[in-house]
């Protein structure tokens, strides 16, 4: 990896400017520090977030610089920890006074009192994130690398700049920034950290859900998460934050006939899905869309190791995983829920001959959700059997084409029933009652099955001959 030391380009923006000029007329000293320049460093454009740590007031000198950005947003203050935020031009720039940090054993909000730069880069979480770039005049550019984090970026290592055991314990949250980051940045963490989350992995549970869920998105959102999932069990954090993936750990032999590990294929499922779709939900679905065999797991000679209903059981345990991590209890809760729920139903069908019956009620229940549902399955082929590994994919291709073919012909996605309920009514009038229901689903099963076109003419002709057979007959109006 090469890194790019020189900052004198980057420095030239006018926000660095002004950040300068600022700093000097309140006479506080000011640093950019973090993850700006480690992302520099490492040659990684996306910059949305700016670090700024002043020695003396940072809410002071975020206010004077606001003024000053023609466009910025109203200064955020943070009293409490002595933070500012300015949002301008796409990019967030924090604000913060160089400080010490005191922790109390139950919390991961410290006690705060000012500090020098050396405080603040001793807080730091990593020795990547403690490098820092002066924006003062008289050193202005120059690289302040205390704890050889330079070294630590070039051989892609993650460690803590003080012992990690003090700085995972004070704030048990940077376990999973440390975890996170490994995977982000395909980084090792160092032998000592590593030990260290393991041995603190308990002290998670004073972090809230919602920063937890924080970090298990972003790692859900990189290229392969099984890395970061992989750390997660390792260290021992996973079995506090989703015991239900521990759960399916572990491979089990009875007669001669075993099961394989559902945790690492689970890992393998999300890792396939990724260069499919961007989609967290749907990879949230994928990590998610095995849980309901741990309890559905039962043995039954001759036919073995069996997992019936687990998808139903699976995605029952979707909503209290979400409600007990404080996740949206929304439409995409049960989007998730409805991704597990179905997650078997097209490997089924591609395992068999496809009938058109089978792909109408396929997309009738999947509805605009089918793409990702059929991307979900394909991922979910694991299997190391290069001649069944191909069966199942051309398999899948066929599923796809029948679908096009069966949605340009009876658009069910976004099915609507072709009679409603008041036309019924009006045709026979009678008043809303258990019969209209009765020959709504009549109709909806002929679409189904291909014995009438969705369409409404042929729906009414079938209306007609349902409602005969409940001995209901039509309005003389109607006649």
């Amino acid at each position: 990896m090469k890194t790019h030391i020189d900052f004198s380009e980057t420095l030239k923006a006018p926000l660095f400017t002004i950040l300068n000029e600022t700093a000097k007329e309140l006479e506080i000293e000011a640093y950019v520090i973090g993850g700006f320049v480690r992302d520099h460093l490492l040659g990684r454009t996306q910059k949305k977030d700016i670090d700024i740590v002043a020695i003396g007031s940072g809410i002071e000198l975020a206010q004077a610089v606001q003024k000053k950005l023609k466009g910025a947003n109203t200064v955020q203050i943070f009293k409490t920890y002595g933070t500012a935020m300015i949002h301008w031009d796409g990019i967030d720039i924090e604000f913060v006074g160089a400080r010490k940090e005191s922790y109390t054993s139950d919390s991961r909000n410290p006690k705060v009192t000012p500090g020098s730069l050396e405080d603040d880069q001793n807080r730091r979480d990593f020795t990547i994130n403690a490098l820092a770039i002066s924006l003062n005049t008289n050193n202005f550019g120059a690289f302040l690398d205390p704890f050889k984090g330079l070294e630590d970026l070039e051989n892609k290592i993650l460690r803590t700049p003080l012992d990690p055991n003090i700085t995972f314990s004070d704030d048990p949250l940077r376990m999973l920034r440390a975890i996170r980051f490994a995977n982000q940045l395909n980084f090792t963490i160092e032998k000592q950290s590593l030990e260290s989350i393991a041995q603190n992995a308990s002290r998670i549970k004073i972090i809230t859900n919602e920063r937890i869920v924080e970090e298990l998105h972003k790692i859900l959102s990189t290229e392969k998460p099984s890395i970061g999932f992989t750390l997660l069990e390792k260290t021992g954090l996973l079995q506090y934050i989703l015991p239900e993936l521990i759960a399916l750990k572990g491979v089990e032999e009875i007669e001669g006939q075993r099961h394989k590990d559902n945790f690492y294929h689970t890992l393998e499922v999300v890792d396939n899905l990724c260069p499919n779709s961007e989609n967290l939900w749907l990879r949230w679905a994928a990590l998610l869309h095995d849980i309901g065999k741990a309890p559905t797991k039962r043995f039954k000679p001759p036919v073995g190791w069996t997992f019936h209903n687990h998808e139903f059981v699976g995605s029952k345990m979707v909503y209290k995983i979400f409600k007990r991590l404080k996740m949206p209890l929304n439409e995409k809760m049960k989007y998730v829920q409805k991704m597990v729920m179905m997650s078997s139903r097209p490997i089924v069908i591609a395992e068999e001959q496809v009938t058109d019956s089978a792909i109408r009620r396929l997309v009738y229940d999947s509805g605009t959700d089918i793409d990702d549902l059929i991307t979900l399955c394909e991922a979910d082929i694991t299997t190391k059997n290069s001649v069944r590994f191909e069966r199942y994919h051309n398999n899948f291709k066929i599923v796809r084409q029948k679908i096009e073919v069966v949605e340009e012909k009876d658009q069910l996605r976004n099915f609507q029933p072709p009679v409603s309920g008041e036309a019924i009514m009006n045709y026979f009038a009678i008043k809303p009652c258990r019969q209209i229901g009765i020959i709504k689903e009549a109709i909806k099963e002929a679409i189904l099955e291909g014995e009438i076109p969705n369409e409404f003419e042929a729906a009414f002709e079938r209306m007609k001959l349902e409602g005969k057979k409940l001995n209901l007959g039509p309005h003389e109006k109607t006649v």
